[in-house]
């Protein structure tokens, strides 16, 4: 279906073990709470509908659309806020679902901004999380994947709108040669 992968790294397997820890942290961590979460979209919401199907807590949900990428392989470092959430978060536990957590810019802006908005506590979820990339000092408080630093395609993680969909994690041929260059 997708010829143009080079590899596979994580397969579906490798994700629903991934995310069945995640949600049992999760579970653990806020049993007789109600946090809201909120998916930073686009690249989140496969990973969202997965991980909160497997909670077993009562939880709202929202969503924050940022940008730091546009079309390019690699962040900007300019975040953008271009859809809000809707949910008041005053005093509530709030968990930050994200599909990558790469450099750090666009995480470190949304918790930031979230935090103009007085919640309780703030915990960031990635489904992979990529350390040697990092430029603003932030760490996910559940994570799925550590991953090197490859771009990676599928589960929600995209390029320019493309392999979203794919169940598993892998490196688009065209992509790695212009990383190795």
């Amino acid at each position: 279906m997708y010829e143009d992968i080079e590899q596979i790294l994580f397969d579906e397997v490798d994700i629903s073990n991934a995310t069945d820890d995640i949600a049992q942290r999760i579970d653990n961590d806020y049993k007789g709470k109600c946090p809201v979460i909120i998916g930073v979209l686009k690249g989140s919401f496969i990973f969202l509908a997965d991980l909160v199907r497997r909670l077993n807590i009562d939880f709202t949900v929202d969503f924050i659309k940022a940008s730091s990428y546009g079309e390019r392989t690699e962040s900007t470092g300019n975040v953008k806020i271009t859809s809000d959430i809707s949910t008041d978060i005053k005093g509530k536990d709030v968990i930050v679902v994200e599909d990558i957590l790469d450099t750090g810019y666009t995480l470190s802006y949304i918790t930031e901004y979230l935090r103009g908005f007085s919640p309780h506590s703030i915990r960031i979820c990635t489904l992979f999380d990529k350390p040697g990339r990092r430029i603003v000092p932030i760490k996910p408080d559940y994570t799925g994947i550590v991953t090197d630093d490859l771009f990676i395609v599928g589960c929600g993680l995209d390029y320019n709108e493309k392999y979203r969909g794919m169940p598993y994690v892998g490196v688009p041929k065209k992509q790695s040669k212009k990383i190795k260059e």
